[in-house]
């Protein structure tokens, strides 16, 4: 190739490197200019993993206590026996009413709810007459105690002479799906007994 580029007369030697030098740059405008952007486009891909990966073994680093936080949520509470739920939910609505001096006028059927992994849901509609400070006690109190109740519905509307508030409320108590194993233990061997 030398010897042959030796042979040209300056003017040919000057069109064959001018030739060259347009087929070097057409042929970076067409295949290498075009991917520039990629390189930013690679190095944003790039920081992303890198960001996902960390937040990933962050998460993985609290398996361990989180599984802990779970189990020692599994043995806090009391456990309620399946049949004797909705008796406890009822039963705990009509005490609190009758401390807080709340009228119950109608109860609804019990809707229970079985999707969570660790918690049944009971759903309770009822009705009730009371003046403001008998109904912010009486929520109140239904939602601080040791029973899960929490309300999900709450319409008021004054009552005929305007004295007293109609509340129509939605009651919703979470009780543990499945015994804690301390607390199963311990009622096998009372039956075994």
């Amino acid at each position: 190739m030398k010897k042959y580029f030796e042979q040209l007369r300056p003017m040919e030697r000057r069109l064959v490197v001018g030739v060259a030098v347009v087929l070097v740059l057409v042929l970076n405008a067409v295949f290498i200019w075009p991917h520039f952007k990629d390189w930013g486009a690679l190095r944003h891909r790039l920081d992303q993993a890198r960001s996902d990966l960390d937040r990933n073994q962050k998460a993985s680093a609290q398996i361990p206590a989180l599984t802990a936080e779970v189990k020692k949520f599994e043995s806090e509470g009391q456990f309620v026996a399946p049949e004797d739920q909705g008796i406890n939910f009822m039963r705990t609505i009509q005490l609190q009413s009758a401390q807080s001096g709340v009228q119950l006028q109608n109860t609804s059927r019990q809707i229970t709810h079985t999707n969570d992994a660790f918690f049944v849901e009971q759903i309770e509609n009822i009705s009730v007459l009371a003046t403001e400070e008998q109904l912010v006690d009486f929520l109140y109190k239904l939602g601080s105690g040791a029973s899960m109740i929490r309300v999900r519905d709450l319409e008021l509307q004054p009552d005929a002479p305007r004295q007293r508030l109609n509340a129509n409320i939605r009651l919703v108590a979470s009780f543990q799906k499945n015994p804690p194993a301390a607390s199963a233990a311990k009622t096998s061997t009372a039956k075994a007994k």
